[in-house]
């Protein structure tokens, strides 16, 4: 599914190609084998880490496989997280408690509310993921090119879907 160059199962596949051509290398003492697996292992870890990088911008997900639009609940929550502390600040500087305790409310609202479409971009990520990848297995076997291109795409967003709710989840832990 998807580009083969930024496919996470072909960098396992090429690590592991890496491995066994190391260690023919390392029987053989041929030093050509071990340089070309040294260099195979590299590009398969870049290959990983290409196929697990993924972003958001303006309540779009990218990632390697492309873009796909988030969960609303995303943008509206992180909208009201920044409005909410614009209340918290300014009722801080002011002295004026009920707008601090406001602005508290609707940021820890947001939060729930961009949690809550991480959660459901991250679950639909995944599903998309594993029905595109059995559809394309099915649609190959069966010799069904529009339906394998129709698996993959769906596969594609799938990952898109997921890298791009990892991404936000993963930078808020910090």
């Amino acid at each position: 599914m998807g580009d083969k160059q930024t496919s996470t199962l072909q960098s396992y596949v090429d690590s592991a190609t890496g491995a066994v051509q190391s260690v023919i290398g390392a029987v053989t003492g041929n030093q050509a084998d071990k340089a070309q697996a040294d260099q195979r292992k590299a590009e398969a870890d870049v290959k990983h880490d290409v196929s697990h990088a993924g972003g958001n911008i303006g309540g779009m997900s990218v990632s390697s496989s492309g873009v796909a639009a988030n969960d609303q609940n995303r943008q509206a929550g992180s909208w009201n997280q920044t409005i909410g502390s614009g209340k918290e600040a300014v009722g801080n500087l002011v002295g004026a408690e009920g707008l601090k305790r406001e602005g508290q409310q609707q940021n820890a609202e947001g939060q729930a509310q961009e949690a809550q479409g991480q959660v459901k971009d991250l679950g639909k990520g995944v599903a998309d993921r594993v029905q595109g990848t059995v559809g394309g297995m099915v649609a190959g076997a069966t010799g069904d090119r529009d339906a394998q291109a129709r698996a993959e795409a769906q596969h594609d967003k799938g990952k898109t879907l997921q890298r791009g709710a990892e991404a936000d989840i993963q930078k808020q832990n910090y």
